[in-house]
């Protein structure tokens, strides 16, 4: 399941070869308690995240200037908070990550703590999370009267530790296939790309790396940052990925969470993770596909491309026939295709600007195609590129749970769901591949679920999400007790915190500044739709 990809990402591998033994002190908190039946490698695993937590609440952050390549603006500061390799043996080998943060804006009493910050991916960075406060983003700034912002780069992503399963030139200038076979003989092709991938994640890694990238492990990553800046309990928001980060650590540290806002929810059923996420989000974004052409059609007068759903669909498989049988400058074929196109399905601010490119081609104008989805060869370099968050999305979602090993049930299901949701489905199996072959072992997910001291958390979902599909947020409000459920209805951005909708915005500001939740669950309606 991917989300907030950028562009080239989605079809990566096209191209890719395609409780405490330790007594805490001041800043951090008890260990939890395993519960029953847990495993003894959990109960090493909880040992030596409280641990690394006592030594991150004793060592603290050294603030400085970030970094000038970081493109991270003052009053943003940038520091580096330590934390083992693998838990289970917290005195081994230890890696660095990058985290940054800007000061609350409001008075010294009215500060609440840090707000730390996930953007999804797995792959995202949350480095430019404080960058909301400087460049004044209005849906923010009650919050940030109250709260630092505090963002990180989750292990193997970008200045932490940063992983690598190709060459990131290669990477990006590889041909890609279509994703939509045409035969035995491409679907072979493809097995052998996301074996080799898998391989060379394996390679480019290294197996004491790959093994420990981990959704589990990254929670409690982000719970020795929790004491490294000397907070008792940790405020959280998470987005999309970023909600399953919250549902695991709110599961592994009950008793360290104060408030937590989880936006865009994946479904935490161990039935989900991560295989069958990936089939349900095949069917949600045909769904998404098919708004997005209705309101293509219903502003014809703008984009001249067809009065009914029916006839923009014939424009894009026609667009998509043409790129197969040549690619458009030589270069977009229909793999950049998706990848451009995905961002209507994800995002409603995409709405205009994929509906005007796909306007002027049919208007001559092929350049500004061109332009908008031909793969970016500037980005390469090796921490901050789309290899690196493909990396690490391969490699979380590959050791996170167990994959199906038989190619019959690959093609079977995906067979299946083609024939009625051909937008993203074959696209998304190959780039999932690799967790097919995968060279380490895979773990068994979280059982996501209500633990002592856990807070009420605040769950905010629209109902036509494709990215991480209604049920997610379902789910979890069933399995945190206490939780609330804000519906957006009849929407589908992907990421519904920062868009503007009173309804939705008010309520994240009263809970995250009072603590204060509606007596029940709450619908509300869209936000504004775009407008040509």
């Amino acid at each position: 399941m991917r989300d907030n990809r950028p562009k080239g990402r989605a079809l990566a591998l096209s191209s890719a070869g395609a409780l405490a033994a330790a007594t805490l002190i001041a800043g951090a908190v008890a260990a939890p308690t395993a519960s029953a039946g847990t495993r003894p490698a959990q109960d090493r695993e909880a040992r030596g995240a409280a641990i690394a937590a006592a030594r991150a609440a004793k060592a603290g952050i050294d603030w400085q200037d970030c970094p000038a390549d970081w493109g991270l603006e003052k009053p943003i500061q940038c520091g580096w908070v330590t934390v083992p390799l693998d838990y289970a043996h917290p005195n081994g080998k230890q890696i660095k990550l990058a985290v940054d943060r800007i000061g609350n804006t409001g008075t010294p009493q009215e500060r609440q703590g840090a707000l730390v910050y996930n953007p999804g991916g797995p792959g995202g960075s949350g480095l430019r999370f404080p960058r909301r406060v400087t460049t004044k983003n209005p849906v923010w700034a009650n919050v940030a009267k109250a709260y630092d912002f505090v963002g990180f780069d989750p292990r193997g992503v970008g200045h932490s530790a940063p992983i690598s399963c190709a060459d990131p030139q290669e990477f990006v200038k590889a041909p890609k296939m279509d994703p939509v076979p045409d035969s035995e003989a491409d679907k072979l092709a493809q097995r052998k790309l996301a074996r080799e991938y898998a391989e060379g994640c394996y390679e480019r890694t290294g197996r004491a790396m790959l093994q420990q990238m981990t959704t589990p492990n990254t929670a409690r990553d982000l719970d020795v940052i929790r004491a490294a800046l000397g907070e008792k309990k940790l405020n959280y928001l998470g987005v999309s990925y970023g909600t399953y980060l919250g549902a695991v650590y709110g599961t592994l540290f009950p008793g360290h969470l104060r408030r937590m806002v989880v936006d865009s929810v994946v479904n935490p059923s161990r039935e989900k993770i991560w295989y069958q996420a990936n089939l349900d989000q095949d069917v949600a974004f045909e769904g998404r596909w098919k708004d997005w052409e209705d309101w293509v059609a219903a502003n014809d007068a703008a984009f001249h491309l067809g009065t009914t759903r029916e006839a923009v669909q014939a424009k894009w498989l026609r667009l998509r026939a043409t790129a197969k049988k040549n690619p458009i400058g030589g270069v977009v074929g229909p793999a950049e295709l998706i990848s451009f196109f995905q961002s209507a399905p994800y995002y409603d601010s995409s709405w205009v600007p994929v509906a005007t490119v796909f306007s002027k081609y049919y208007a001559g104008d092929t350049q500004a195609l061109v332009d908008a989805a031909a793969p970016d060869l500037s980005d390469t370099a090796g921490n901050i590129s789309s290899e690196n968050g493909n990396a690490v999305y391969t490699a979380v979602e590959c050791t996170d749970a167990k994959w199906p090993t038989s190619w019959t049930k690959w093609d079977r299901d995906n067979t299946r769901l083609n024939k009625d949701y051909p937008f993203m489905t074959w696209a998304n199996a190959w780039m999932n591949l690799p967790c097919a072959t995968w060279p380490v072992k895979q773990r068994t997910p979280v059982d996501v679920r209500t633990g002592r001291g856990l807070p009420p958390v605040l769950i905010v979902q629209s109902t036509r999400d494709a990215a991480t599909p209604y049920d997610g947020a379902v789910e979890l409000h069933r399995r945190f007790r206490g939780s609330r459920l804000i519906t957006e209805k009849d929407a589908g951005s992907h990421g519904v915190t920062g868009l503007v909708n009173p309804c939705i915005n008010d309520r994240v500001d009263a809970y995250l500044l009072t603590g204060r939740l509606d007596a029940a669950d709450v619908t509300c309606g869209p936000h504004a739709t775009p407008k040509p």
